[in-house]
């Protein structure tokens, strides 16, 4: 195994780190730091898609044939490590990195023309409707019925959890086309346009009062035949390559890292009502310490995957894994910093966003007036995108065999 990057990957690192010093704003930054929710807002991260998009690096999962960068796992890796680094703002997920790579391997060459460029510029802005009240985990339990009048569609039920369904244009959908075979063979992949009279969005707050998600319901919604990717009843096949892109197509570990460098910079200003600076209590440290040794760990995980890769090889259950082991750091991370913070961190403003002239004033400092609402935005971090016992499932049944 060589974890070891080759010249040409050191000098690729060069060009990312000379990009981002010249076109990540001071903006861009603090929006991305003073978002609590599990997505940066839209207006911060749209303006950093159509940053990367002109810079042709908005898309690496994509192939090069379709607007991909081309890039190695390498030099993906890097890419993401030095975003997270200097502090850039994530970017939505739902276009880019889930339904735009199941249009470019499961579409027509129609669909691909159609939906992909509007992807790769931002023009279309995508959510995703798998769950349902009672279908989350069990998503081949899934009822939202879709059936075939004329040339389009008719969808009737709901779908839960849907991040960013109140600013999506479309929303990817499984649904139900069937109920006489095994509940996987009945489901069916379309794409559906939610500006229509048969669709209603209604909120989820949540704890922090963030809104993200809703629930949306279709009431004799419609869609064209012509949005369907693949055959009736392959959406369950499409399901899992979207979940291998979902749980498998980033790292975790740089921006655990990132977290432990910054809350490291804060411990020396931050006062720990005994004597100095919380610099100095032993006993955080000890637990940041650790932390960081878990984070590291886990880049040395990742990297090993990356050399898997190079070697053409699948990353398999490993992706189970890194998922796991990145979001239970990640919240271990949220409890060292409202620890670090102290009672300012008790502080949770309704108001959003919590950047820019218009944002409330904090008690004591900005981090601390945003640390509440990511601890608690980032509980769900183990649940969504397959929960901690759906993914020590995968790994007992394909690593263990039991």
């Amino acid at each position: 195994m060589d974890l070891e990057f080759t010249p040409e990957d050191l000098a690729f690192r060069e060009e990312v780190r000379a990009f981002l010093k010249e076109n990540l704003t001071e903006r861009l930054k603090e929006g991305a730091a003073r978002t609590p929710g599990v997505f940066v807002e839209p207006d911060i991260g749209m303006e950093w898609h159509k940053i990367l998009a002109g810079k042709g690096w908005v898309a690496p999962l994509w192939p090069k044939e379709h607007g991909g960068t081309g890039w190695t796992p390498t030099q993906k890796f890097i890419f993401e490590k030095e975003c997270a680094l200097a502090g850039a703002p994530g970017i939505s997920i739902l276009g880019l990195r889930l339904v735009g790579p199941v249009i470019a391997e499961f579409g027509t060459p129609e669909q691909k023309e159609r939906f992909l460029p509007r992807i790769l510029s931002g023009e279309d802005y995508w959510c995703q409707g798998y769950s349902e009240p009672g279908s989350g985990s069990d998503l081949a339990s899934l009822s939202t019925a879709a059936k075939l009048d004329g040339d389009e569609y008719v969808i009737n039920g709901s779908k839960i959890w849907t991040t960013h369904a109140h600013h999506a244009d479309w929303i990817f959908a499984l649904v139900r086309t069937d109920n006489s075979g095994r509940k996987q063979q009945g489901i069916t992949f379309l794409l559906v346009p939610m500006d229509q009279d048969g669709i209603e969005i209604s909120p989820i707050p949540s704890m922090s009062g963030d809104h993200e998600v809703n629930q949306v319901f279709f009431s004799d919604a419609r869609t064209s035949i012509d949005n369907r990717i693949g055959e009736e009843g392959q959406g369950w096949t499409i399901a899992k390559f979207l979940l291998e892109n979902e749980r498998g197509g980033s790292c975790f570990a740089p921006r655990l890292i990132q977290r432990c460098e910054r809350l490291e910079a804060m411990a020396n200003e931050q006062p720990s009502g005994v004597n100095g600076a919380m610099a100095h209590d032993v006993r955080w440290r000890d637990k940041l310490a650790q932390a960081r040794l878990h984070a590291e760990a886990l880049e040395v995980t990742e990297l090993r995957i990356l050399a898997e890769l190079a070697k053409g090889r699948q990353p398999g259950p490993q992706t189970s894994l890194t998922k796991m082991l990145g979001t239970n750091i990640g919240q271990g991370l949220d409890a060292i910093e409202l620890e670090l913070l102290g009672y300012d961190s008790l502080q949770l403003p309704m108001e959003r966003p919590l950047y820019g002239n218009e944002a409330p004033e904090p008690v004591g400092s900005r981090e601390a007036q945003v640390a509440l609402g990511g601890y608690l935005n980032n509980r769900a971090s183990t649940i969504f995108g397959g929960s901690d016992e759906v993914q020590k499932n995968i790994i007992a049944k394909m690593v263990l065999g039991l």
